[in-house]
């Protein structure tokens, strides 16, 4: 049933226009008259409409998402049954869906990809600590707000859907789907991990990593396909996101992230830090062996336990290197875990026989003293003639026994083990290069002072070597250089970032801390986040811990523990009685109440309220008002003729306010104008008011009674703030008997 604009549910409701169509519902943008707002309606379609146990599941599922409150996504208002409509009624998000944006652009860039992530895992995260799986996390259920805020749709309603078989189209697309949801077994928040991280392979990439001729096809290659490192189709990916998107998407759910949570923070690492490494699982390789020689345990050596380490480092490297290249290993994890267990027990077999060598040498046959005492005079004979025929040798070919000869200077042939450590000289006028990087400036040129030999220095920043370090030299360690000559070397200025640990920012208010940052010209941008122990305004942490001059720092400031809120209803002109039934809707109350007399407003209606329309308000806040007494009977005696004019329009506050309207507000007052550019005459038509940045301000008189007694005037809308007049509108006053 297909719904037509100026069509009323609830009598509440008016449908405006269809805006989107998927698999088992239809979406209208309709207007809330209660509210004076605008939603979005999801309607489901007939074919599920007739099944009474599918619309049980759909309508507990979206009730559960209902309960959900954030940022980051869409929020359901409202689940009503009318006759045979049963649909949804639910935040209207103005912008365009991430599959949408993503097939606009082609591929998205790595910084905007990151933080769109961000932005969909926050709200992923949210719903999974009240225990809500989505099960359908893809593109098409991802909407950018003309205000860039993502929003993520259709919480809690996908398990209604997988009830229903693989192939219905109300499953949605099997692309982005979880090994374990495809073949049926159980899901849980992991399931919602995988289908984030297919989604950011296809932000990067432009592509989705599975295709197939069919439904099926692509759910096998979930199963069983090796996936296609992002990086082979976006070599500019860092390697830090490629390993989130390869993490996200492993086979096995256990071998995922934990958690939405965990995936933020190496997102906003892979921000700060594009090639550092995150995801990687972090094992403890040091085991012991046990040996059955003895019954004691043997741990694997320092040095093999280093080896262990450089062989699984260079095995992974290995890995990604050929993925890049796009030759993907055939070979499974789990065959590559058996070949470095393999690998390991061959290394524990090792250290077992050398712990084990010495009880096996007290079971080998015994050698004769006698024997033994023979065997080593007779090596000792035969070392001396070697020796004594290498010296004849040499001396035939060198002469090297002459008196003064540098192997035996004066003290004979004692001293030529003194010889060959001295000065670790090549020859007379050449030395080997000694390391000195990690010394001092000072440090360094002592050392090479000895040898006569100068420092050629230049100064670069290192964020990691403390000033006045060698950072680098040239020539490298145990190269030749000559005795009196010169050697280049880099010398650490420090770090030419600003460190913000050493600026106390720990027990600063985020607002102490961004006027502290900005007045060394950072650029300082602040994130709220709800906080059960921290008090409203306190700094929680801040990224990144160094920052370039002129760099971006990002603040993390409790906004105090979690309050439900909602949003202030727009009273004015309203009945009193209506009024107060629309603050009980929104779950708010009428606080102090005064009447005065207007020319405008009927008695008994509302003149105007202390919070505009749009604020946000904790539940069971108060809203006080002010009710019209009706037209002051003396305002127009003796006043001769009256002149009367009306005027009926609606003015949108967001052309004032622009991109990003609805998280802001603007305070407005409306007024006549007449009487002469010279000598203007006013009069308040509605007083001060704030007013939120996407709200319709109605611009509704019946009866305008002239100021001068003039037939002509106009209407103006005024920011109280500046002064500024944001609209006018002419007005004709007509005569009244």
């Amino acid at each position: 049933m297909m719904l037509r604009p100026g069509t009323f549910l609830q009598d509440r409701y008016e449908i405006q226009e269809q805006v989107g169509s998927g698999g088992m519902s239809v979406v209208y943008k309709a207007k809330c008259h209660k509210l004076n707002r605008m939603v979005a309606i999801k309607v489901l379609k007939e074919e599920f409409s007739s099944d009474a146990s599918f619309v049980s599941k759909f309508k507990m599922e979206a009730q559960a998402a209902a309960g959900l409150t954030h940022p980051n996504i869409v929020s359901v208002y409202d689940v009503i049954d009318e006759g045979k409509l049963h649909y949804i009624v639910m935040e209207l998000v103005e912008g365009i869906t991430l599959k949408s944006y993503i097939a606009k652009k082609g591929k998205l860039e790595v910084r905007e990809s990151i933080g769109i992530a961000i932005q969909v895992a926050q709200g992923i995260a949210a719903a999974h600590e009240q225990h809500i799986i989505h099960r359908d996390i893809k593109p098409q259920n991802m909407i950018i707000s003309r205000d860039g805020k993502v929003k993520v749709a259709d919480f809690g309603i996908a398990r209604a859907v997988s009830a229903q078989t693989l192939n219905s189209a109300a499953m949605g697309s099997v692309h982005y789907i979880s090994p374990e949801q495809a073949r049926g077994g159980f899901s849980d928040e992991r399931s919602d991990l995988y289908s984030l991280g297919i989604t950011m392979y296809e932000m990067v990439t432009g592509r989705v990593p599975y295709e197939g001729e069919n439904t099926v096809s692509i759910a096998l290659a979930h199963l069983e396909d090796a996936m296609v490192p992002p990086s082979v189709y976006a070599p500019q990916i860092p390697t830090s996101l490629e390993r989130i998107i390869l993490k996200c998407t492993e086979k096995k759910p256990e071998r995922r992230y934990v958690s939405a949570n965990d995936v933020i923070a190496d997102l906003r690492k892979a921000l700060v830090e594009p090639e550092r490494q995150v995801g990687a699982d972090k094992r403890n390789f040091e085991r012991a062996a046990e040996s059955q020689m003895d019954g004691n345990t043997v741990k694997i050596s320092g040095e093999e336990l280093n080896q262990i380490k450089s062989w699984n480092r260079d095995k992974i490297q290995q890995d990604i290197e050929e993925d890049r290249r796009g030759v993907y290993q055939k070979e499974s994890a789990a065959t590559r875990r058996d070949q470095y267990q393999e690998w390991e027990n061959q290394v524990r077999r090792k250290e077992g026989n050398r712990h084990s060598g010495g009880s096996q040498e007290k079971h080998a046959d015994p050698v004769s003293p006698g024997i033994e005492r023979i065997l080593a005079g007779a090596g000792i004979v035969v070392a001396i003639i070697i020796v004594a025929v290498l010296i004849v040798v040499f001396s035939k070919l060198g002469g090297v026994f002459q008196a003064g000869s540098d192997m035996f200077p004066s003290g004979g042939m004692g001293q030529t083990e003194q010889s060959g450590s001295q000065d670790e000289s090549v020859n007379g006028t050449q030395i080997l290069m000694p390391d000195i990087k990690g010394m001092t400036e000072d440090e360094a040129e002592a050392l090479l002072q000895k040898d006569f030999i100068t420092m050629k220095r230049t100064y670069e920043y290192f964020d990691d070597i403390e000033k006045s370090v060698i950072a680098r030299q040239e020539p490298d360690v145990g190269e030749i250089v000559l005795k009196g000559g010169t050697v280049s070397v880099v010398v650490s200025s420090g770090t030419d970032k600003i460190r913000l640990s050493e600026l106390g920012l720990g027990n600063l208010t985020g607002e102490e801390a961004k006027t502290l940052l900005t007045e060394k010209k950072l650029t300082v941008s602040i994130v709220e986040e709800e906080n059960e122990t921290a008090e409203k305004g306190k700094l929680l942490r801040y990224e990144p811990e160094m920052v370039p001059q002129g760099g971006n720092v990002v603040l993390y400031v409790s906004k105090g523990p979690h309050v439900d809120t909602t949003a202030a209803p727009y009273l004015l002109g309203k009945p009193e009685e209506e009024a107060i039934a629309l603050l009980a809707e929104a779950g708010l109350a009428p606080g102090n109440t005064s009447t005065e007399p207007s020319q405008e407003i009927p008695r008994g209606s509302i003149v105007r309220q202390d919070i505009g329309a749009g604020t946000q308000l904790e539940l069971g806040s108060k809203i006080s008002y002010v009710v019209s007494s009706g037209p002051d009977p003396t305002a127009s005696s003796g006043a001769g003729q009256r002149y009367v004019a009306s005027i009926n329009e609606v003015y949108d506050v967001s052309h004032l306010i622009g991109p990003g309207a609805g998280s802001s507000s603007v305070t407005v007052m409306i007024r006549l104008k007449q009487g002469t550019a010279e000598d203007p005459v006013y009069r308040v038509l509605t007083p001060a008011v704030n007013v939120k940045g996407d709200v319709l301000l109605p611009i509704s008189y019946t009866s305008i009674e002239s100021v001068d007694g003039t037939d002509q005037g106009v209407l103006e809308i005024v920011d109280v703030d500046s002064g500024a007049v944001i609209n006018t509108y002419e007005l004709t006053f007509f005569a009244m008997d």
